[in-house]
């Protein structure tokens, strides 16, 4: 029998500004549905990452029916789970975990929202070189959307190496080779010159937010014959969009991706399907940005 009540919450680390309450909340009050969601603050609770095992096993043991999960657990918690659907396992990274018979069950969200976002957002945009900064959760996803999408070729950087290296041999395992690389952050001038007129770059690191202003590259490295897309969305015009703007780049804001993940997340949640148009008015209204009929920003 369906039910009608759901207590669902968000762990993450700095999540205070975050959105999904409120888009989550909004849609389920459509459908006529009580939906308490609840936010799991680290840096509130005073927790390690590390701890998101716990935090997990509690909200469990209180009738939770499933939990969002953002940075920085989305890998750790993969440990404390019992069992991934086939996409989380394959990217390694979990934003959705749905309590059901009491097992914890991980899914990812991101991927599926972040190519809706893409598509709908620069669906003209050349993929045939494309430059990822970020090799986290939120990377392993967004670099699988791409590929999806038809990207030629993702290149990986990462202040982190051998987290680069691993994303990309995952991503050659999954796609074929040449499919995608790795490459150092002192290659990023290079990799960004040669993709100019033939890509873009995928921004997935938390650098933007608010507990982490600035940008994530030098402001000289973005040309016009790029796109940039972002995955921080609070702010949603990041220092990146607003540099990359200026200096003439078609640019995606992270909105889009945020509504979309959302949406697959409350329909895995309830088992029913939401109104995603109408969630991205809702998310417009939330973030107070005025309607242009398009993601891009």
């Amino acid at each position: 029998m369906a039910k009608d009540a759901y207590l669902v919450g968000l762990i993450g680390a700095g999540i205070g500004p975050s959105l999904s309450p409120d888009l989550h909340q909004r849609e389920a009050d459509r459908q006529g549905l009580r939906h308490l969601y609840r936010l799991l603050d680290l840096d509130v609770l005073g927790r390690a990452p590390e701890t998101v095992g716990d935090l997990v096993r509690a909200a469990r043991d209180l009738g939770y029916d499933g939990l969002n999960i953002t940075h920085p657990c989305k890998q750790l918690v993969i440990d404390h789970l019992d069992a991934l659907d086939p996409r989380a396992e394959a990217l390694g990274a979990v934003n959705t975990v749905v309590f059901d018979d009491g097992r914890a069950v991980g899914h990812n969200t991101d991927v599926t929202g972040f190519a809706a976002s893409f598509a709908r957002g620069l669906p003209d945009a050349p993929l045939e070189r494309v430059v990822q900064l970020g090799a986290g959760g939120a990377g392993a996803a967004v670099a699988h959307a791409v590929l999806t999408l038809g990207a030629g070729r993702v290149t990986v950087v990462d202040a982190l190496p051998e987290r680069a290296a691993a994303l990309a041999d995952s991503l050659v395992r999954h796609f074929g080779p040449g499919r995608a690389g790795a490459a150092a952050v002192d290659r990023l001038p290079a990799l960004l010159g040669e993709a100019d007129g033939s890509g873009g770059l995928v921004h997935a690191t938390p650098t933007g937010m608010a507990a982490h202003p600035g940008l994530p590259l030098p402001a000289e490295l973005l040309h016009p014959g790029l796109w940039v897309a972002e995955v921080v969305y609070r702010p949603l015009r990041t220092e990146l969009l607003r540099v990359a703007e200026e200096r003439g780049c078609a640019v995606l804001a992270g909105g889009g991706m945020a509504v979309f993940q959302a949406a697959d997340a409350f329909r895995l949640f309830t088992g029913r399907e939401p109104d995603r148009e109408r969630m991205l008015l809702d998310f417009e209204e939330l973030a107070g940005v005025e309607r242009s009929g398009s993601a891009a920003r």
